[in-house]
């Protein structure tokens, strides 16, 4: 059984990314929220869920105790949070992880706003883990899946993504855990 963790279950795009792996053999979901009563009751009675918050070394550490993959879809002060999961997964052992920050998380000058999503990617990059960092565009909710990847030295080109289109590459991702390992991708959807 493959367990997987999402920290930041209850954001929009983890709504898709829980859809996308619903249907996974042999794989266990731990939700980690800080406030359960935002799932909706069939998420909640379908899955493990575990309060906490991500700037809570402690919590952060219960929640990946036992897990094989963790998908990060956070927002807030990444930096820290992003610390805590790193620490806690290097202590439990746990080897993999799927971040998603953000697109223009590499331009000159730095928007203010993607500063916290920039600090999270070089977090995990120095991590030691076995990571895939994804710089998402835009996120939209048309229902397609089309995408198109980029490499961290390579211009981000594409426009605004579905989010079913990056939860079904993030699905890929853990049904397949040696693709796009140790990597930092740009996605979106093809022009």
């Amino acid at each position: 059984m493959k367990k997987v963790l999402i920290i930041g279950a209850t954001g929009s795009l983890a709504e898709y990314v829980i859809e996308a792996l619903k249907d996974l053999e042999n794989t266990e979901l731990t939700l980690f929220v800080r406030n359960k009563n935002k799932l909706s009751k069939e998420v909640s009675d379908q899955y493990i869920v575990t309060e906490g918050d991500a700037v809570n070394y402690d919590d952060v550490k219960n929640a990946v105790k036992g897990q094989d993959i963790v998908y990060i879809n956070l927002a807030g002060n990444l930096e820290i949070m992003a610390e805590n999961i790193v620490k806690a997964m290097n202590e439990e052992r746990v080897r993999r992880v799927i971040a998603v920050s953000s697109i223009g998380i590499y331009d000159t000058p730095l928007k203010s706003i993607l500063i916290p999503y920039r600090k999270l990617a070089d977090v995990i990059e120095n991590s030691g883990l076995e990571y895939t960092i994804l710089r998402p565009d835009w996120f939209t909710s048309t229902d397609e899946i089309n995408y198109t990847l980029t490499q961290k030295n390579e211009s981000e080109t594409g426009s605004a993504i579905s989010r079913k289109s990056i939860a079904a590459f993030v699905a890929e991702l853990i049904k397949n855990p040696e693709l796009h390992k140790n990597e930092n991708l740009g996605i979106s959807r093809p022009d």
